[in-house]
């Protein structure tokens, strides 16, 4: 173990810590990650989808500095900024919805989530709200309050969340890979102990992200926003982090065809620097004046970093290479599957990637402690991705939007070595001591 990663032991709270090996970084450019030791790691999560552009994109060195040369400040709250407010300009721009939106800035998706959790309430007066099992929406407990996922089963829920199965192909709910069932339970919920008009809103994610990276049946997300929506029910589309170009359309929803009322952004918006943000009906968004505020929302540096993003996508046409890279990086997937019996699935939408570890490929069996071995494995051989799911078993694939397939290449070629390591048993249980991981 490095000298810094012992350090972090010794000051750093594990209450914020998620960690699946001992990774310790000094640098990085473009796809890469250095290490202490001097070595170059391939990055296939880019912070969990954070560093949307990759390490160092000069782009995002030349807003930053350009911006902190003649600091606007360091917030929206009191007072406004160029960088700002072009940015909400943007992002309304870019994003299909109602003519009379407004946009709100924040530092997370958690923080992002959580402000339309309360404030779909208080605008509406309705005082329920639908979630999915094994969705998660942040790490906040307004967030956590309407969440499904396994891992924040310790955490108080909001009062009378509903709670419906997300239609997973891969492992359908009563032999149901439609996602008909949950549409027929939902409304036989309207019908007995929750009234459409007590919910305020339904939060969904176009692609379930931290419950194992789940691409739901064609079809079932248009159908169940245009059924919540006929009983005035608002649909919020979580895109944190499957969103701002990420699946090969600026926004993961528009590949199911329908418009949600309300979206919200994080990690990739930013680049790497804090940024999320909420656009949503200005009934919603303006209900009241100091409703949800921090001193550091809309601070004119992350705003610059977010124009960057934007930038970037655009002139180096980063959306196209998320889906064309992301289809290349799938295929290389699938071939893997023929060869390796621990694949059970690959899915996805551009670089959005999971990658289901099952021990047979016909019981299904979640090979949990396989994925905990294979993504320490593939550190120590010069690959960084880490492990998702409801049954941490998938591992999951969200890299620099503008990387390029001879990487690729590389991240599959460790791939193909850690899984033949794993199954041979050449990674011991005792690697991973100290690493409890999702």
């Amino acid at each position: 173990m490095t000298d810094l990663y012992a350090r972090d032991g010794r000051v750093l709270s594990q209450l914020q810590k998620l960690r699946f090996f001992p990774l310790s970084i000094t640098g990085g450019h473009g796809s890469y990650l250095v290490d202490e030791a001097g070595r170059k790691l391939l990055d296939l999560s880019a912070s969990w989808g954070a560093a949307s552009l990759g390490h160092s994109h000069p782009a995002l060195i030349e807003a930053v500095t350009a911006a902190l040369s003649n600091q606007a400040g360091a917030s929206v709250l009191s007072a406004t900024n160029e960088n700002v407010v072009s940015l909400a300009e943007r992002l309304l721009e870019s994003v299909a919805g109602a003519e009379d939106r407004r946009v709100w800035f924040g530092h997370s998706g958690s923080d992002a989530n959580e402000t339309v959790a309360r404030a779909v309430v208080a605008a509406t007066g309705r005082p329920r709200i639908i979630t999915f099992t094994g969705s998660y929406h942040g790490g906040t407990a307004g967030s956590i309050a309407v969440s499904g996922h396994s891992v924040q089963e310790h955490a108080d829920k909001a009062d009378g969340l509903i709670s419906l199965h997300y239609p997973d192909p891969y492992r359908p709910v009563g032999d149901d890979a439609t996602g008909e069932a949950v549409l027929d339970a939902l409304q036989q919920r309207f019908a007995a102990d929750a009234p459409p008009d007590e919910i305020a809103a339904i939060f969904i994610e176009p692609i379930q992200s931290d419950g194992g990276l789940v691409v739901p049946s064609p079809g079932f997300m248009k159908a169940l926003c245009a059924l919540c929506q006929q009983h005035g029910i608002l649909v919020v589309s979580d895109e944190v982090k499957v969103g701002v170009g990420r699946t090969g359309r600026f926004s993961c929803h528009e590949h199911e065809d329908f418009v949600p009322d309300i979206v919200t952004m994080g990690k990739g918006l930013g680049g790497g620097l804090p940024l999320s943000a909420v656009i949503g009906p200005a009934e919603v968004m303006n209900f009241a004046t100091s409703f949800s505020m921090q001193t550091l929302h809309g601070n004119p540096i992350c705003a610059a970093a977010g124009h960057a993003v934007l930038d970037t996508i655009a002139h180096e046409s980063l959306t196209k290479n998320a889906e064309r890279t992301g289809n290349y990086l799938m295929s290389r997937l699938r071939q893997l599957m023929q060869t390796h019996e621990l694949i059970g699935d690959v899915r996805g939408r551009g670089l959005a990637i999971g990658v289901e570890l099952v021990k047979t490929r016909a019981g299904k069996e979640p090979a949990a402690q396989a994925a905990a071995k294979l993504v320490y494995r593939a550190f120590e051989l010069g690959l960084v991705h880490y492990y998702v799911g409801m049954n941490s078993n998938v591992l999951e694939m969200t890299p620099p939007l503008n990387l390029s397939e001879a990487e690729v290449d590389e991240a599959v070629a460790i791939l193909d070595t850690a899984i033949n390591d794993v199954v041979a048993n050449r990674v011991p249980d005792s690697a991973l001591d100290g690493f409890e991981g999702w």
